[in-house]
């Protein structure tokens, strides 16, 4: 058999393959009789991550666990940082899986054997090794960049073989893309940092030469030219849930792993001339990749800062130029979750505070401290909330407050322990109460209400596809299943993610697994939604696998910790 020549490609120059991929160690057989057994490791104390420890150890304190939301479900699942997510077939072989089973229904459903066909057929290879999935499997003629490996996307195919037992493809994506981290960057004549990881890159055959090259986009082909902010937060979280579902610590301890965190990390601690612990950015950076009115400071990439600083403090090593990063994450912890909690939460006691508001405060006593207009609170927003209920709001800034609800935002704040446990609670009551407007015929939507007529003209520049209540602009989107699955088993409501599931089964295989829907209710299969849709594929298995073992919510949630938790006004809507 002929050897082929691997050719790494990027604006011309052409690199090595062989150094791309660097093999770690085989991963130990570990003893999964008892549903939080911990892995073998060798070294007992490096074992005990900082999901166990006190943040002590790293000079301001993390304290014990709080236990979640205290009710039959969820005492389950009490020390969630605590639980070992092992990477196996998911199955009815554990306590828990047969208690969750009891409750939620033990027959397989018949869309599942589908979803797993679609989501191999969607693997990609380099050098006959998987390295992630395409974003879509469309027969359209018009690939445009659906042929392309997502960060962001293949985060949720990831979490779908590692709950499967299958980490390959996972550790090769990892590596993969950490190489392409460390690629010369340009746009036009303008250098980007260095720390900035890929939005997407592809794989290019070569069938006359024998060879395969590796394209990466890092915003200077996408539109509008925005980097991806969030692709590097993405990068941090799949490392931290690889590490907890595998127990291969040997993997985020590579020096290029440790040397990767710290790059990101450095672009978002850096100092400027900010005023807020909170991340600027412009719009399109993140999922929402156009121009919707969501540059500032959306709360999509506030949480995932959030949980991406959270991630880092479990995997960074405590010495060497690790302790000085770990220091300044510790700081921004602390300052970001003040803020956050502080001045993006909405419930009916600050809504009301923000409609006596006076403006113009010149002090340090000021209450409406980013003078937001009294005037500017939407006719939407006193109909939308409910008595017990709440959210963080998609925005704010200088006089500027985005009311918007923001699905993906909300939840990562309650996988990350953004959010406290009573505002997690309170998002939750929101959706419930608010299920016809956030749910409709096909979860989720992506953000809430949609904006139309002059609005839309002056936010959206006029964009076609971003027509009320399609795409981005109210658009609904079955990926988000596993986020508000998540959110639903941390927060003690799996019955809340099992009435969303049992919704989507009743059209996305029928429909062919599109990417979003339209309308209102989202009755309709979006304008130029592609099909077999790869992330609403693996968002779909990644939903089924959490209900049917919700031991797996351990690589993906972090528990809140009291040392974050700011003394918080208490408003009507957390006495429920």
């Amino acid at each position: 058999m002929s050897t082929l020549n691997v050719e790494v490609l990027q604006n011309g120059s052409v690199h090595n393959g062989d150094s791309i991929i660097n093999e770690g160690h085989e991963l130990d057989e570990y003893d999964f009789s008892r549903f939080v057994d911990r892995p073998r490791l060798l070294n007992l104390e490096r074992q005990r991550s900082c999901d166990e420890k006190s943040l002590n150890d790293f000079s301001v304190g993390f304290s014990p666990h709080p236990s979640l939301r205290a009710d039959n479900f969820s005492r389950a699942f009490d020390n969630l940082d605590g639980l070992y997510s092992p990477g196996r077939r998911s199955g009815c072989n554990t306590p828990m899986s047969h208690f969750v089973y009891a409750m939620m229904a033990p027959d397989p459903h018949p869309m599942i054997a589908e979803a797993w066909d679609d989501l191999r057929r969607a693997l990609v290879y380099f050098r006959s090794q998987p390295v992630g999935t395409i974003a879509a499997l469309d027969s359209s003629d018009e690939k445009l960049n659906y042929d392309q490996v997502f960060v962001r996307d293949f985060v949720l195919s990831a979490l779908a073989f590692l709950m499967n037992g299958e980490p390959e493809v996972v550790k090769n994506f990892l590596l993969k893309t950490l190489r392409l981290q460390g690629w010369e960057k340009k746009i036009d004549r303008f250098q980007l940092g260095e720390g900035v990881m890929p939005a997407s890159f592809k794989v290019l055959h070569d069938p006359i030469r024998n060879t395969e090259t590796l394209m990466a986009d890092f915003g200077e082909t996408a539109i509008g030219r925005v980097a991806p902010v969030d692709s590097g937060f993405w990068w941090i979280i799949l490392l931290r849930a690889y590490t907890k579902s595998t127990g291969d610590t040997a993997l985020a301890e590579k020096p290029e792993c440790q040397k990767g965190i710290r790059l990101i990390l450095s672009l978002c601690l850096s100092e400027g001339f900010d005023t807020f612990p909170t991340l600027l950015c412009a719009d399109g950076c993140s999922m929402i990749d156009r121009r919707m009115g969501v540059y500032g400071y959306p709360i999509e990439i506030q949480a995932l800062f959030f949980m991406a600083l959270r991630c880092a403090m479990i995997l960074l090593k405590h010495d060497g130029p690790g302790k000085d990063l770990i220091e300044r994450i510790v700081k921004r912890l602390h300052a970001l979750s003040y803020h956050m909690r502080n001045y993006f939460w909405l419930d009916l006691k600050q809504l009301n505070d923000i409609y006596r508001y006076k403006t113009e405060e010149y002090s340090h006593t000021a209450v409406n401290k980013f003078n937001v207009m009294p005037d500017s609170l939407p006719d939407w927003v006193m109909d939308f909330m409910p008595l017990h209920g709440g959210y963080f709001v998609g925005n704010i800034g200088p006089s500027h407050m985005d009311f918007r609800w923001f699905c993906l935002g909300n939840c990562v704040a309650i996988l990350s322990s953004l959010a406290t446990q009573e505002q997690s609670s309170a998002i939750m009551d929101l959706i419930e109460s608010r299920w016809e407007e956030l749910v409709g015929d096909m979860p989720l939507k992506v953000c809430y209400p949609a904006i139309e007529h002059h609005e839309w003209r002056i936010v959206t520049g006029c964009d076609p596809k971003n027509t009320r209540w399609s795409y981005h602009n109210g658009g609904s989107w079955p990926v988000l299943l596993w986020l508000v699955t998540a959110a639903c088993i941390k927060t003690g409501r799996p019955q809340i993610a099992r009435r969303a599931i049992e919704l989507a089964e009743t059209r996305l295989s029928k429909d062919g697994w599109p990417e979003y829907y339209d309308g209102k209710q989202g009755r309709y299969i979006g304008k130029q939604a592609r099909k077999h849709q790869t992330w609403s594929v693996a968002g779909y298995l990644v939903a089924k696998m959490l209900l049917e073992d919700p031991s797996h919510l351990g690589m993906i949630a972090i528990e809140e910790d009291k040392h974050l938790k700011p003394v918080l006004r208490r408003s009507s809507s957390w006495t429920a």
